[in-house]
């Protein structure tokens, strides 16, 4: 049907669309990674056969390498888009002296709040919704009568109590609080349904109203924040998901810290580690970023010996072993960024129309590179996304006037961008203004 056939070129044609106002905002693509990816093959394949394993139950970690400029945020954003597309639920964490990785509860707070799948961003009301419906229709399914509404909430009333059983009876309080939104929804109280999904999410004052109506006491804190994510895992696979994949980001920021914040920090990464390896925390993947400081200085994963013997990795050279406990990852080169220029190039081109080889040749494209380099004390790596967004702007320009020559025409003027780099770009660059 022609409407079938028109559906995946309009896709592709907004996907494409999407990653060049991205790129021009000097962001990373809210999809179609998989586009612009380079040189990362291997990770991939090593991040997908750990998703496959967890998919089948089991529980897996990753700890990705990388100095500033070596691609960590898009092979995060990459390995998350990869998990969607399994069917995982994902989340994003970003620990920071305010956030940091020690406060449990800080951390279930963000995997709740950044929680989203293929179809839904803000998912865990999707995700507890899609549960709830797949109770009641098992039991439609297993029935051999029609149920009466009344004795149909009756019943899916009693197994949410059985689908959490095991984590239910170390912290009651969950199944009564989901026990109430059912409730609350099937009657159109919405605001007790939002704020039962707020106390789930561990989201801060939550009204005692809730709290009198599902027969409950506090709230989600550092004591029970490990089992509110056990069982948040456990709805999400009931609900039909894969499992939960979650980044974690900016680790080297723990480092700041007071040393018994660090060590609290550490003591947690390990503790989580080796619940993976228990099988205490089923169908859940982990990905955890941090610099070469985190994992080498004295302030680091050193200075936790267990946790240093954990994650440690046999150097091989010029032959990396992304299998290890570690991907490492190497800076971004001349060469790969003139790969990512000919995909950019061709995503282009089907978001708009095909660009003009003649004016944006390849020798054109590593001159620009070489221009901008020569501005930043030749350091390739921290440039990519300055070099991309100023491509666009070249390809912008060469589509929209005819006469434009950017051999001609180009000039790159670090001032211009002074204003926009950010913190580790700036401790890192040599700027020739």
């Amino acid at each position: 049907m022609p409407t079938s056939a028109a559906e995946p070129r309009e896709k592709s044609h907004l996907e494409s669309v999407n990653i060049i106002n991205a790129l021009r905002r000097g962001t990373v693509p809210a999809g179609g990674l998989e586009r612009i990816a380079v040189g990362l093959e291997t990770e991939e394949g090593v991040v997908g056969s750990q998703l496959d394993y967890v998919t089948r139950g089991g529980g897996d970690v990753k700890f990705i390498r990388g100095d500033y400029g070596s691609g960590k945020t898009f092979l995060v954003a990459r390995a998350l888009e990869m998990a969607r597309d399994k069917g995982f639920a994902t989340a994003h964490v970003i620990i920071s002296p305010s956030s940091p990785l020690h406060k449990q509860k800080g951390v279930y707070q963000q995997i709740c709040a950044s929680l989203r799948t293929r179809e839904d961003e803000h998912a865990v009301k999707a995700v507890i919704d899609t549960w709830l419906f797949s109770i009641e229709e098992r039991l439609l399914r297993v029935s051999d009568q029609p149920i009466p509404e009344e004795s149909l909430e009756k019943a899916t009333l009693k197994e949410i109590e059985t689908a959490l059983a095991g984590i239910s009876e170390m912290n009651s309080s969950l199944a009564a609080v989901l026990r109430t939104y059912y409730r609350a929804n099937n009657a159109g109280d919405f605001q007790t349904a939002q704020s039962a999904i707020g106390w789930i999410c561990a989201e801060p004052n939550i009204g005692r109203e809730l709290k009198q109506k599902a027969g409950i006491r506090g709230d989600v804190d550092e004591s029970v924040a490990l089992i509110f994510l056990k069982s948040l895992v456990r709805i999400i696979v009931n609900a039909g998901y894969s499992g939960l994949a979650v980044a974690v980001d900016e680790l080297e920021t723990v480092q700041v810290l007071p040393r018994n914040q660090r060590e609290k920090s550490y003591n947690t990464l390990r503790l989580m580690i080796d619940m993976l390896d228990r099988g205490e925390l089923p169908n859940c993947y982990f990905m955890f970023t941090g610099t070469p400081a985190f994992f080498e200085s004295p302030r680091g994963v050193r200075s936790l010996l267990p946790l240093a013997d954990r994650i440690s990795v046999i150097e091989g050279g010029n032959y990396k072993n992304p299998r290890q406990p570690q991907i490492i990852l190497s800076k971004f080169d001349e060469r790969k960024l003139e790969k990512v220029a000919e995909k950019v190039i061709e995503i282009y081109g089907r978001a708009y129309t095909e660009v003009d080889r003649s004016r944006v040749s390849h020798r054109f494209i590593k001159a620009m590179i070489e221009k901008l380099t020569g501005k930043f004390g030749g350091r390739v790596d921290v440039i990519p996304r300055i070099f991309l967004k100023e491509f666009v702007d070249v390809l912008d320009k060469c589509e929209l006037y005819d006469d434009f020559n950017p051999w001609e025409n180009y000039r790159f003027d670090a001032r211009t961008i002074k204003g926009e780099l950010k913190e580790e770009e700036a401790a890192v660059m040599v700027v020739e203004f």
